[in-house]
């Protein structure tokens, strides 16, 4: 099969960020601080990613958003800016130090009445969010969390989106690692296993793309 695909070096990816790239100063600061502060600024998501998933949030007309994994809270923040004021943001996070970074930048933007941060490790906030009757609600979910409970995220995650609902799932090509037959860590080998399930599910109306580390797009059906 022919290769398709334009190889992007730095040269090209430095271009393609300074004809695309629309970063507020709120969101350009949140990265500096992340990157000088936090012992792992490579958990952040890219700006240019942060800028895809407020446009997908912006074509869907989403209103509620539910995301696995916030850290600083870059990618929440992009969303929230781009959501209407009545929105309601539910991020599920298990280190109070980094989202009190994210809680800064946040009220920074004005954006904070929007936000419901829930510290606990995410299964048993999903699992607390269906048992509150929240299942078929949010319109679009974002996960980037701990790699090894990536299917039980998804599961859930498919019961609280509603029909049309929109799951986008980071770090599907983990750095190349899930091409490796001989990479049998547990966080590949769990990532190769939602890829290949999400392949298959009919549920869901898929397609993974090569932005940042691999984003794979699931909506519900």
């Amino acid at each position: 099969m022919s290769n398709r695909t334009t190889p992007i070096n730095d040269t090209l990816h430095d271009y393609l960020l300074s004809v695309s790239l629309r970063e507020p100063p709120v969101l350009s600061e949140l990265r500096e601080e992340t990157r000088r502060e936090t012992d792992a600024p490579n958990m952040q998501i890219g700006p240019d990613q942060g800028q895809f998933m407020a446009l997908l949030a912006e074509i869907t007309g989403a209103r509620r958003y539910l995301e696995v994994g916030t850290f600083t809270g870059y990618s929440a923040l992009a969303m929230a800016l781009v959501m209407p004021e009545d929105a309601t943001i539910v991020c599920c996070d298990v280190s109070k130090a980094y989202t009190d970074i994210a809680r800064r930048y946040w009220a920074r933007a004005n954006v904070s009445n929007r936000m419901e941060l829930r510290l606990a490790p995410a299964l048993e906030t999903l699992d607390a969010l269906i048992d509150e009757g929240l299942a078929n609600t949010f319109d679009i979910m974002f996960i980037d969390a701990d790699k090894e409970n990536y299917v039980g995220y998804y599961e859930r995650g498919l019961t609280l989106l509603c029909q049309g609902g929109l799951m986008a799932v980071d770090n599907v090509l983990w750095g190349g690692d899930v091409a490796d037959a001989d990479n049998k860590t547990q966080a590949t080998i769990a990532i190769r296993t939602l890829n290949e399930k999400i392949h298959q599910d009919g549920r869901v109306s898929a397609s993974m793309i090569g932005v940042g580390d691999g984003l794979y797009l699931a909506r519900k059906r």
